[in-house]
C-alpha cells in the first residue's frame, strides 16, 4: 500500500537469537502487538506497514535490541511489558552513563529493565541503606545481589551477608526433618538460586566455604557486627520490629545494606509486627537512607504475574 512505510534499524553486534526469540517468537510478538511486519535480515531489523505503527514499533524495537546488546536473552514477556511500557509513555532508553552490572566470571550484564529499575539500582549505589518496597517480579533480590557481588570483586566490601526471616522459626520448624542447616534451608534456596545466577556455581561454593559470602536467617544476626559487609534483608515484610532494629543496628564500618520487601505478603500473624511497616514510618528523612517503591509496571517475570498482581489489588480495594 502507498501509506506504508519501512524503517530500518541496525542490530550489529546483537546475537540474532538472543533478540529474535525461538522460532523468532520475539519479532512475531512485535508484529501481533503493534500491527507491523517484522522481519530480522543480517545486521538489520525491518518494520513495515502504516506510519504510526511503525513509529511505535520503532521505539520499542530500539529498546529491545539495546537490552539485547547489553547480552539480555530476550523473551515473549519482554515484548510484552515494553510494549506495555511504551503505552503508558514509561518507555525510556537508558541514560547516558546509567549503572550496570558486569558480572565476573560470566560474559553478562546486568542493567535495569524498567524505569523502578533504575531509580533502585541507583538508590543502591547512593546510599548506604535502602529498602526496596514492592511486588513480586520487580527484580527486588536478583538486582540487590548483583550489586552485592559487583561490590565484592571491585573489592569495595570483603563479604557479603544475605539473610532472611524465616517465619516459622519456632514451633512448626522444629518438626521438619534433618539438622538445623536442612531445616532453614529452603528459606534461603532463593538466595542461593540468586547468587547461583551471578556468579559460577564453583566460586560461590569456595565463598560460602571461606564465609565471603554467608547465607543465613536472621536470627543469626543477634550480636554481632557487620563490617566492610554488604548486607541484605530479604524478605524484610515477615521480619519482626525487634528483628529490624536488631538487623539495622549491625551495621559497621563501610557496611552497606540492602532491604526489600513486599507489604501485599505479610505473613505474621499480626500484620503491624511488620518491620517493614515500622521502619517505612519511622526511617524517612535520614540521611544515607533511601526508600524505592516498585510497582506493577516494573514486573519483569511472565506477564500474567503483572496481571495477577492487578488483579489482586483491585479485588483487595473491593
Amino acid at each position: 500500500m502507498s501509506d506504508e512505510i519501512t524503517h530500518r534499524l541496525s542490530t550489529e553486534g546483537v546475537d540474532p537469537l538472543a533478540l529474535a526469540g525461538v522460532n523468532d517468537g520475539n519479532l512475531v510478538e512485535l508484529a501481533r502487538r503493534l500491527g507491523v511486519r517484522v522481519s530480522l535480515r543480517g545486521d538489520m531489523l525491518m518494520l513495515q506497514g502504516a506510519l504510526p505503527a511503525v513509529e511505535r514499533a520503532a521505539q520499542v524495537a530500539q529498546a529491545l535490541v539495546e537490552l539485547a546488546r547489553m547480552g539480555e536473552t530476550l523473551e515473549v514477556a519482554d515484548v510484552d511489558r515494553i510494549v506495555s511500557d511504551e503505552a503508558q509513555g514509561s518507555l525510556g532508553r537508558p541514560a547516558e552513563g546509567e549503572y550496570k552490572i558486569i558480572l565476573p566470571g560470566l560474559r553478562r550484564v546486568i542493567q535495569p529493565k524498567t524505569a523502578g529499575q533504575r531509580e533502585y539500582l541507583q538508590a543502591i549505589v547512593q546510599h548506604d541503606i535502602v529498602i526496596g518496597i514492592g511486588p513480586a517480579g520487580t527484580g527486588k533480590t536478583y538486582l540487590a545481589v548483583a550489586a552485592a557481588v559487583d561490590a565484592l570483586a571491585r573489592k569495595r566490601v570483603r563479604r557479603i551477608v544475605l539473610a532472611r526471616p524465616a517465619v516459622e522459626a519456632g514451633e512448626s520448624l522444629g518438626f521438619l526433618p534433618g539438622d538445623l542447616h536442612d531445616k532453614v534451608d529452603p528459606y534461603l534456596r532463593p538466595l542461593y538460586d540468586a547468587l547461583e545466577d551471578m556468579m559460577p556455581r564453583d566460586r560461590v561454593q569456595k565463598a560460602i566455604e571461606n564465609r565471603t559470602i554467608e547465607i543465613a536467617p536472621l536470627a543469626y544476626m543477634r550480636g554481632r557486627t557487620l563490617a566492610d559487609a554488604f548486607v541484605i534483608l530479604d524478605e524484610a515484610q515477615n521480619a519482626t520490629g525487634m528483628q529490624m532494629k536488631m538487623f539495622l543496628t549491625r551495621l559497621g564500618v563501610n557496611s552497606r545494606a540492602v532491604i526489600t520487601g513486599d507489604k501485599t505478603q505479610i505473613d505474621l500473624a499480626n500484620r503491624e509486627d511488620s518491620g517493614l511497616l515500622q521502619v517505612e514510618r519511622i526511617l524517612p528523612g535520614i540521611e544515607g537512607i533511601g526508600f524505592c517503591y516498585l510497582a506493577d509496571t516494573d514486573v519483569v517475570r511472565h506477564r500474567l504475574v503483572r496481571d495477577i498482581i492487578r488483579a489482586y489489588a483491585e479485588d483487595a480495594q473491593g
